[in-house]
């Protein structure tokens, strides 16, 4: 593959980024403007630079009608459907990790995999107890912690309770893990 074939031009910045750092749309039969994150629906792809703030400039702007110079539905709320699939795809992948055996939750449980060295990053609930938070930011040193889900979001993806702190081992199931995670914080945060 060329790499061309992985660059898009955002309709909104008009910066040259790469597939993977943008969010791809296209127009339904309807004339609605569908995410499709997948990149599997057939159509033109409108590509926006993955960041709620620049999508909100796109819906706001009428964007997507103007590149594609006809009319297009755009929910008004299209952002915020943006953000539940970057969170169901990023629970999904929790899920996984789960149940291929990629993680580790509980808090004695994490310090231990800590101990043994074999921690990719931590995974901690947004609501977590300030005494919690404190004691796996002493155990984690330098490795990278996701505050992303509240617990309760986290209890359902896993079907446990009280699910607070985990930690997923090295390894590729990790990586993909982290390449969710970092996707649905850049558009949260940028």
């Amino acid at each position: 593959m060329k790499k061309e074939d992985t660059l898009r031009k955002c309709i909104v910045s008009g910066r040259i980024l790469e597939k993977k750092d943008l969010l791809r749309f296209t127009l339904s039969p309807e004339l609605e403007v569908i995410p499709d994150f997948k990149k599997k629906l057939p159509g033109k792809g409108l590509y926006v630079t993955n960041s709620m703030s620049i999508l909100k400039k796109a819906i706001d702007g009428n964007v997507f009608a103007k590149v594609l110079k006809r009319k297009a539905k755009v929910d008004p709320g299209l952002a915020e459907i943006a953000e539940q699939i970057l969170r169901k795809r990023a629970l999904d992948a929790v899920s996984l990790a789960r149940k291929a055996g990629c993680l580790v939750t509980g808090m004695e449980k994490v310090a231990e995999t800590l101990k043994k060295d074999k921690v990719a990053f931590l995974l901690e609930a947004v609501d977590a107890g300030k005494d919690g938070r404190q004691k796996v930011a002493r155990m984690a040193g330098d490795l990278e912690v996701f505050k992303l889900f509240e617990a309760e979001e986290l209890d359902k993806a896993l079907n446990k309770t009280n699910t607070v702190h985990a930690a997923f081992l090295k390894g590729s199931m990790a990586e993909m893990v982290r390449e969710e995670f970092n996707r649905l914080s850049d558009f949260l945060n940028s």
